[in-house]
């Protein structure tokens, strides 16, 4: 009766031991199959979807891309997003995740954006810096400069001209970059200060006119990323960290206007 009742046990034990392991197994597999989540600038938005489907010839991997402004991004991380990497529109937020803790690693710039101003309008043949004081553009779009990287820069040109405070009565502030791109779309403002990979990604389906900013004007946008705490034991994120700067990602950024050191 003893032998019989250790043998049950022994059977007993052994069953919840292989159903733990199939659990472990089956829990391993899902969070396998779990889309990676990538943080990214609202700027980034289309070259994005581009470089998510490559990555995904190239990997099999799925990602789940969620786009704000950076200032806003890092904000939620901070508070705890579940993002494997991030991608933002300057090295300045994911610097300040990096020395608060939340990253693996400091940022490394992968492109470079450009500044222009856009339209949908033709406006004049003047100098850009002229056109927008003439009374035809009641409205100028740009990026709140407080959390939007490329409003930063916008504000940076208009203050190196000396026409900020007399066009801050024109001024209408996107909360991110996407935002000045549906202002600018919806023909909402005369103008706006944008990304030159909106102009890239646009002009063939919309009309649009576009002035060159003088790149010396304004800080260079040095995009830069990292890896996050969360994914420190996520192989599949350092994957796509290292895609980002492999040379097929490069030339996907060139394509969309990005500068490339």
């Amino acid at each position: 009766m003893k032998e019989f009742q250790q043998t049950t046990c022994t059977r007993r034990c052994g069953y919840r031991i292989i159903a733990v392991m199939m659990l472990l197994v089956c829990s391993a597999g899902l969070a396998h199959a779990q889309n990676l989540r990538i943080a990214i600038a609202a700027n980034l938005q289309p070259v994005m979807k581009v470089l998510q489907k490559d990555f995904k010839q190239r990997s099999g991997l799925n990602i789940d891309a969620i786009s704000g402004p950076s200032g806003n991004l890092t904000t939620q991380i901070k508070n705890g997003a579940p993002f494997d990497v991030f991608l933002s529109a300057d090295t300045g937020f994911p610097e300040e995740l990096f020395k608060s803790g939340f990253a693996v690693n400091k940022p490394v710039v992968y492109a470079q954006g450009i500044l222009i101003l856009c339209s949908r309008h033709k406006l004049g043949a003047e100098s850009w810096k002229t056109t927008l004081l003439n009374k035809n553009v009641s409205r100028l779009a740009i990026g709140n400069p407080a959390i939007a990287p490329y409003g930063k820069a916008a504000k940076e040109v208009l203050t190196h001209e000396g026409i900020y405070k007399q066009l801050k009565p024109k001024l209408v502030f996107g909360e991110s970059i996407t935002q000045v791109n549906t202002y600018i779309a919806t023909d909402a403002v005369e103008a706006g200060f944008t990304s030159l990979s909106f102009y890239k990604e646009n002009s063939s389906r919309m009309t649009l006119f576009s002035w060159p900013i003088d790149p010396a004007t304004y800080s260079p946008i040095l995009q830069g990323m990292v890896l996050l705490k969360h994914a420190k034991n996520n192989a599949d994120a350092k994957k796509f960290y290292d895609y980002i700067l492999s040379p097929p990602a490069r030339k996907i950024f060139a394509q969309y206007g990005y500068h490339l050191q």
